[in-house]
């Protein structure tokens, strides 16, 4: 049997940082996805090992199955209906299973993710062989939500090897979950989550499963509905950033500058608010598209200064502002700031050359570019002998 599926990452529209401090946030699916399959064996040729391969990183890791009953007794008829978090005595049970792996130095960051699969797959499926194999477009700790398209897709895929969803295995093509089996995917992602970040806001796992965009205030997720499809050049600048300490400094700049920050947050709130209305509003023409993007560009501007006054731009991000300007295109940075990922708007009636100009430009100074659709879809899942 051969599962497969595909869940999209995620850019933070408007309302990044703010978010944290009471404003609302939108945050959208971007069309770069994580691929996983997941293959059980076909004989009993290997009836004893849990591979998994994550291709672009050339790195394959396999446990005998003995191994991870010893470690992580209990899940000889595991339940996927009740999704369970990893427990604190539970944890260094799964860390020494990584351990024991030996991954690279220069790849120990993916400890974590590869902790939130062995959990996964343990609790879900239980103490079957098979074999999973991760790929994605989407470039690790850039604020893309590289780490929840990983959790959703391999939730995904391993809930629909489980039996418990409404899916017929015999449609052939992409197919879509239902809002049931939807919902327990995402908590089934979030525990991942959880084991990765620690204390998810579960905006990431929520949009990549569900895809399209959603409003986030004060713990409360609000589905939207786009009407309008955008495209943005997403420039990875390839630069690192330590998301708590940038979410620290924003925090401090509002103690020290109380009614400053304030003001600056309720602006934020207000941006975020309207460009939730615009995205859900009918556009029925080209004039109508083209001046719901001006006002879009004029938002996202105004977002990406009052990000400048919260003090978590960087030279990197301040490089690609200047080099779109160039091409009177408006741009914002996306996530936590510090480095990381900026957004460009593409206007529909924008021509090819001007992106492939600003394109060449952008990585002639060492950039990574990548042209996504915003607010497609979510999760998808594609059994064997279909697409």
């Amino acid at each position: 049997m051969e599962v497969r599926s595909r869940a999209p990452g995620k850019i933070i529209l408007a309302g990044e940082h703010a978010v944290v401090h009471g404003s609302t946030a939108v945050a959208a699916s971007i069309d770069l996805y994580t691929h996983v399959t997941l293959r059980f064996p076909s004989s009993a040729d290997d009836e004893k090992t849990l591979t998994l391969h994550i291709k672009d990183m050339g790195l394959e890791f396999s446990w005998q199955i003995g191994r991870i009953m010893e470690a992580l007794p209990g899940f000889t008829s595991p339940n996927p209906f009740t999704p369970i978090s990893c427990s604190p005595e539970q944890l260094p049970s799964v860390a020494s299973l990584v351990e024991e792996q030996k991954i690279p130095e220069a790849k120990i960051g993916l400890a974590s993710g590869v902790s939130a699969f062995l959990w996964l797959y343990t609790a879900i499926i239980g103490y079957k062989a098979a074999t999973v194999i991760v790929t994605s477009k989407l470039p690790l700790g850039s604020g893309l939500g590289s780490s929840a398209a990983f959790c959703v897709s391999l939730s995904g895929a391993m809930v629909a090897s489980s039996g418990c969803i409404s899916l017929d295995s015999s449609q052939e093509g992409w197919l879509s979950y239902g809002e049931t089996d939807l919902e327990l995917v995402n908590k089934w992602a979030f525990q991942g989550e959880k084991i990765i970040h620690g204390k998810p806001s579960g905006i990431d796992n929520t949009v990549s499963t569900y895809g399209n965009m959603i409003k986030f205030r004060s713990g409360i997720l609000t589905r939207l509905k786009s009407n309008m499809q955008l495209k943005m050049l997403v420039t990875n600048t390839r630069v690192g950033r330590n998301t708590k300490a940038l979410v620290a400094g924003v925090s401090e700049r509002a103690i020290r500058h109380q009614d400053a920050m304030e003001a600056v947050f309720s602006a934020v709130d207000s941006i975020s608010k309207e460009v939730s209305t615009i995205i859900q509003s009918p556009a029925t023409d080209d004039v109508t598209i083209t001046e719901r993007e001006a006002k879009l560009e004029e938002l996202m501007e105004m977002n990406q200064g009052l990000l400048q006054c919260m003090g978590v731009s960087h030279a990197s991000i301040e490089t690609v502002l200047r080099t779109t300007l160039k091409y009177k295109l408006s741009s914002k940075l996306t996530g936590a700031g510090g480095g990381g990922c900026v957004l460009t708007l593409l206007p529909t009636l924008l021509s090819a050359t001007v992106v492939d100009k600003v394109t060449a430009d952008l990585e002639s100074c060492g950039f990574q570019c990548m042209i996504a659709t915003i607010g497609g879809r979510g999760l998808e899942i594609c059994f064997k002998g279909s697409s």
